[in-house]
């Protein structure tokens, strides 16, 4: 059993101490590898710059910390995971293969509570027909509509 000497540190019994100075160090970084290529940092991507502008829409002065956007940013994933999961259940019931700003404004309707529900509809929709105004070739298939 390992010995603890305070809450920061503990030493190994001695029949385990020469197994432990036997394990191999982890190459570092600075030496190549022949054949091997160098791993690139997975782009994710991130709600901050979009939270930072809401921010500064609703109080100009205020601003926010590293914590608090960290909470806000898996605040807006968790909810944004909450709408796919219903949106794409919705698909799946219908039967149908595209899901369409139909399924998403449903699934709005469903997840969020009251007048939530009703100001994310709306601010949707306005989306939508920006989004339809500014394309060259806007058919009548699209969801303007909705």
């Amino acid at each position: 059993k390992p010995v603890f000497h305070d809450c920061h540190s503990f030493s190994l019994p001695p029949a385990i101490m020469p197994l432990a100075e036997k394990v191999p160090k982890a190459a570092s970084q600075d030496e190549k590898v022949e054949g091997v290529k160098k791993k690139t940092k997975k782009h994710s991507q991130t709600y901050q710059t979009s939270i930072y502008k809401v921010l500064k829409q609703v109080h100009p002065k205020m601003r926010i910390s590293k914590q608090a956007m960290s909470i806000m940013e898996s605040c807006v994933l968790d909810t944004f995971e909450r709408l796919a999961k219903e949106a794409n259940s919705l698909c799946r019931m219908s039967k149908k293969g595209t899901m369409t700003s139909r399924e998403v404004q449903s699934a709005v309707r469903l997840c969020l509570p009251g007048e939530l529900s009703k100001h994310a509809v709306s601010e949707g929709c306005k989306a939508v027909m920006t989004y339809n105004e500014s394309r060259p070739s806007a058919g009548a298939a699209d969801d303007a509509a909705d």
